[in-house]
């Protein structure tokens, strides 16, 4: 009798693991059958916000259903992000990560109100978004090796603004200052967006971030490129050199983006996620959008996703300690 009634346990597991697999999939075929949220953790104006539009307005031609994007600005994107983390897990609620929320965060906040690990379902890395070093035309200016120059002659003088302290534009500034020997002021804002428009109206002289942000105030005249965080030149600013070859050798800093639902979200609704975005990043018109910014589109699986997150928070845990930043 108990080799029978162990037999009939195994036979219900098995029906029951068969029906959740059913449901799954039938789920996924029925996906999205109303509006999707894209929580962007950050200001509009930014390249969260920047990449988050792009991508969602692809998926809502590609659905016929709407992808909401939520702009959710606030401590270093954690605000957003933990609302993402604490949403339920049915596929209708995603959020762009970041070099910031998801590599630099674990080690900045003690107290994090989200895992980057167990709180999510990585769907696809993004992109690699190169990072801009630019000044206000009124500094005077024209490279790196002169506003080096200016900030050793003026220490503790020359405003930088950032995406908020420790975020990715904090993060890279403070990278230049300790390999370059020079003292600079922080200015922390609520995201990228804002510090951008700070800087243009001259109440900061320099920030480095992502170029997606940049390049249209760069285009217009409103913000002045002197250099580059990336390795080599960017094709789309080939007279725009290197902050390495600038007088800071070994620097390089720059960005990704990617996209993430909450944990628990059904395997197959992530495929189907990974699947759709992948096929926007090998749309013509998005590689050609991203190129003009600089940016290399990615698009890989998320087990490579979760790798590259892990890897993440390794390699910045010595560089958000060094920097000594503080959450706001």
């Amino acid at each position: 009798m108990r080799c029978e009634a162990k037999k009939a346990l195994a036979v219900a597991k098995l029906f029951a693991l068969l029906l959740a697999c059913c449901a799954g999939i039938a789920a996924a075929q029925g996906y999205p059958a109303k509006p999707v949220r894209f929580i962007a953790p950050f200001p509009p104006g930014g390249s969260t916000d920047f990449l988050a539009r792009l991508v969602a307005q692809k998926l809502t031609d590609a659905w016929g259903q709407q992808v909401v994007v939520e702009n959710r600005g606030g401590a270093g994107g954690t605000i957003g992000v933990e609302l993402a983390a604490k949403s339920p897990p049915d596929g209708y609620t995603i959020v762009m990560g970041h070099i910031g929320t998801f590599g630099a965060n674990p080690t900045l906040y003690p107290k994090l109100p989200y895992d980057a690990i167990r709180d999510f379902a990585p769907i696809t890395l993004l992109a690699m978004v190169p990072n801009g070093m630019v000044v206000h035309p009124s500094l005077p200016v024209r490279s790196v090796r002169e506003f080096l120059a200016m900030a050793r002659a003026r220490p503790k003088q020359l405003l930088y603004g950032s995406g908020g302290s420790g975020s990715a534009t904090h993060l890279a500034v403070v990278y230049l200052e300790l390999l370059a020997k020079i003292d600079l002021v922080h200015v922390p804002y609520k995201g990228a967006g804002p510090s951008i428009i700070d800087l243009i109206a001259g109440q900061t002289s320099m920030t480095i971030t992502g170029m997606p942000a940049l390049m249209p105030h760069i285009k217009s005249g409103r913000l002045r490129p002197i250099g580059v965080g990336t390795a080599k030149r960017l094709a789309v600013m080939p007279d725009v050199p290197t902050i390495a070859e600038s007088g800071v050798p070994g620097y390089e800093a720059t960005q990704w983006y990617g996209i993430l639902a909450p944990a628990a979200t059904p395997r197959d609704i992530v495929a189907r996620l990974n699947a759709d975005i992948v096929k926007v990043l090998q749309r013509p018109d998005v590689r050609e959008r991203l190129a003009s910014d600089g940016a290399q589109p990615v698009g890989n699986t998320p087990e490579e996703f979760g790798a590259h997150i892990k890897a993440e928070i390794a390699r910045w845990a010595p560089v958000v300690k060094a920097s000594g930043a503080r959450p706001e």
